[in-house]
């Protein structure tokens, strides 16, 4: 439903058009390597492989598309991350609206696109931060077939489908879950999905 929404929103603006779509992050980055749009809008909330991550291998895919964030999460941490991966705008959903159309716009002129709660959060986050009080993020610590294997890890999938998933060996997905485990300090399975979830990872 979101996915139509947005799509209709787009398409009244007679200089768009949407070439695509995808249900989880994986699908979104064989799509974009296919049709080479543009403009991405991604969410950051995806099966199989988050939007920030996603990003970046589309990035590294096709660096001259840039990727817009249409995100419910407002957190520092969220913004911070998807601008690192190389994303160019970041929306609310809450307050996004006919924005999306102003933002594909802006980032395709070559302009990054913050809409005004981001934007505040970012301010606010500046103003009232000092150097000494900056703690590295813990995802930080993994790699990216470590956050990828992560993921699928918390939604529930087995290691074989991991591995046919990533086109790797049951055994070496085991140790890639072992070593996850041992840099994150976590011992089992609920501890794996609380760091998921408290890191912005997935979401309930």
């Amino acid at each position: 439903m979101v996915r139509d929404g947005l799509q209709t929103l787009l398409e009244i603006e007679a200089r768009v058009t949407v070439i695509g779509s995808a249900s989880n992050g994986r699908d979104a980055v064989r799509k974009v390597a296919k049709l080479h749009p543009d403009v991405v809008v991604m969410d950051i909330s995806m099966p199989e492989l988050n939007g920030i991550d996603a990003t970046r291998q589309i990035i590294d895919a096709c660096p001259r598309t840039r990727v817009i964030i249409l995100s419910m999460h407002a957190s520092r941490e969220h913004v911070q991350r998807a601008l690192q991966a190389g994303a160019k705008g970041y929306l609310l959903k809450e307050s996004a609206g006919a924005e999306v159309v102003q933002a594909v716009f802006s980032v395709h002129g070559g302009n990054r696109y913050l809409s005004q709660p981001v934007s505040e959060i970012l301010i606010d986050d500046f103003l009232n931060s000092h150097p000494s009080d900056e703690q590295p993020n813990p995802l930080d610590q993994l790699s990216t077939r470590e956050r990828e294997i992560l993921q699928l890890v918390v939604e529930g999938n087995s290691s074989a489908r991991i591995a046919d998933t990533l086109c790797l060996s049951p055994k070496t997905v085991e140790t890639y879950r072992s070593r996850i485990m041992a840099k994150i300090k976590v011992k089992d399975l609920p501890g794996l999905v609380k760091f998921a979830i408290r890191n912005g990872l997935i979401s309930l």
